[in-house]
């Protein structure tokens, strides 16, 4: 006789955010039986995660403020789809307090931690608190915002030169200066403080020892609500420009197992000394053998595939099982190794932004190779929303093998209609430095965005094609000749297939 199936852990599902992680959440929803909705913009009302879902809802106009970022208008949807539950993804509303508890007022689970545990995590002044009393090793620096300039001098002439002056409410990369003397000092406050301010709407600063040749080391925990808390090992996160990720890999080149486990005890540590419950990412620097804490993020990780693909878990399973009150699985033993690389749209020697239509696809695939990405043919790529457009993840028996994956997968993604990151991320893992695994956050800044010239090429050829044929619907001649070169638009799409064929 079949067992009867077992009733989902939810009936619906709110995915309050979009791209790429939106469905990454739907698909595992879906395999648990669970209903979806999906919201959305105006600029994404034909994307992916919308056609996908079970139902949706439009939020409102393309900026955040009046869409995505609208509590009011994501609880009005739940309330109309009679949702349970609500994933926030990352990004967005993801570490948002506010969020957390008006989704515990109107009796809706969130898929993520307390209101509590998101607001001491998420003020850098208080978790630095947390950690020191949960015996978590912290940079040398002040316990508290800067408040007295006098105090600021002394403490950072106690600590010594450079020192880093950083947002209390921070993220992305914004609010932080780096001060190599005294005479800097005043004058970064004032403007770490002012950029805190625009950024977060606090100006809070606090200071700490800057840590040389520091890795960015990750340990993933995993907590539910009776106090078990477990952890996925760690993930090194050291490829960056502007204090943002671009290639993150699982396990670390570098950690003994000695190390390894001391880190994921400190994590379980911090993440127990505040109730934690769900996924969140214990953050540190390494450096000479040591580690010290940097943040703890309150959410689900953009780069949380390298931890899938070595462990063989679903993470987002896993936030669904202990947020319905389930305990929180033992991680099964890892293998090999995972490799994952952000592809945004970026200018590939400036990192500036580009924007655009997608008007040729190629994703690669094979062996191994994971695409988490919400890209089609046509899509437009505005500047409401971040950069990022897809990740390119891969799983090998050993770190060796992983390179070589990534790098050839790399070779076959073809993005036209944009340019994109994906060039510097070959140069990168081509690199000495990354291959040795003797590494740490400067390699792009050592580099100097050094991308190989025939690398280069496909995507400055890309580029052209797009605007010429951004120009030729338009209809205006002498705008497409404008936009393309002395060659032929055809000939140039000619040469960059060939062009993109000898870099398979």
């Amino acid at each position: 006789m079949t067992a009867a199936p077992k009733p989902p852990l939810f009936r619906r599902l709110l995915v309050a955010n979009r791209g790429e992680i939106a469905l990454r959440v739907m698909r595992t929803a879906q395999e648990l039986g669970i209903e979806t909705v999906a919201v959305y913009s105006d600029a994404d009302r034909n994307a992916l995660h919308v056609r996908r879902a079970t139902h949706s809802a439009r939020l409102g106009p393309p900026p955040p403020a009046e869409s995505y970022l609208r509590v009011d208008k994501i609880l009005e949807v739940a309330a109309q789809f009679e949702c349970d539950a609500v994933h926030p993804g990352y990004g967005f509303l993801s570490e948002k307090e506010e969020f957390a508890q008006a989704c515990a007022d109107a009796e809706i689970a969130l898929i993520g931690p307390s209101p509590n545990a998101i607001r001491l995590m998420g003020d850098k002044v208080a978790a630095r608190r947390v950690a020191d009393e949960a015996g978590v090793p912290l940079v040398p620096g002040l316990k508290d915002e800067v408040k007295d300039p006098a105090e600021l001098a002394g403490k950072a002439k106690e600590i010594g030169f450079p020192v880093m002056l950083k947002a209390a409410a921070g993220g992305g990369g914004k609010g932080i200066r780096i001060v190599e003397r005294e005479a800097d000092l005043i004058p970064a406050m004032e403007m770490a403080r002012n950029e805190a301010r625009g950024a977060f709407g606090d100006d809070r600063v606090y200071l700490e020892k800057y840590v040389e040749q520091p890795r960015h080391v990750e340990i993933q925990i995993m907590a539910d609500s009776h106090g078990k808390v477990v952890h996925y090992g760690e993930r090194e996160c050291s490829v960056q420009r502007r204090h943002q990720k671009l290639v993150e890999e699982s396990p670390c080149a570098v950690l003994t197992p000695e190390l390894r486990a001391e880190m994921g005890e400190a994590a379980c540590r911090l993440a127990a000394a505040v109730d934690y419950r769900g996924a969140g990412t214990v953050e540190f620097l390494y450096s000479k053998g040591q580690f010290y804490f940097l943040e703890m993020n309150t959410r689900l990780q953009v780069e949380h595939p390298v931890t899938e693909m070595c462990y063989g878990v679903d993470l987002v399973r896993e936030q669904i099982r202990v947020a319905a009150g389930l305990e929180a699985m033992d991680p099964p033993t890892p293998h090999g190794h995972a490799i994952e690389v952000r592809i945004n749209a970026e200018e590939p020697d400036t990192f500036f932004p580009s924007l655009g239509t997608i008007s040729r696809l190629n994703m690669p695939g094979g062996p191994g190779v994971r695409i988490d990405s919400a890209l089609y043919r046509g899509l437009e790529v505005t500047p409401h929303y971040d950069s990022m457009l897809a990740k390119v993840v891969v799983h090998a028996g050993d770190r060796e093998q992983a390179i070589a994956r990534a790098t050839r997968a790399l070779r076959e993604l073809r993005v036209i209609g944009v340019s994109t990151s994906a060039p510097v991320a070959i140069a990168a893992l081509a690199s000495d430095p990354f291959r040795t695994g003797d590494y740490d956050t400067s390699l792009l800044q050592h580099q100097q965005r050094q991308v190989p010239e025939e690398v280069l090429e496909v995507a400055s050829l890309a580029a052209a094609v797009a605007k010429f044929r951004g120009a030729e619907r338009l209809g205006n001649a002498s705008a497409a000749a404008a936009a393309g070169t002395p060659l032929s638009p055809w000939t140039m799409i000619d040469r960059l297939e060939r062009l993109g064929g000898r870099l398979r």
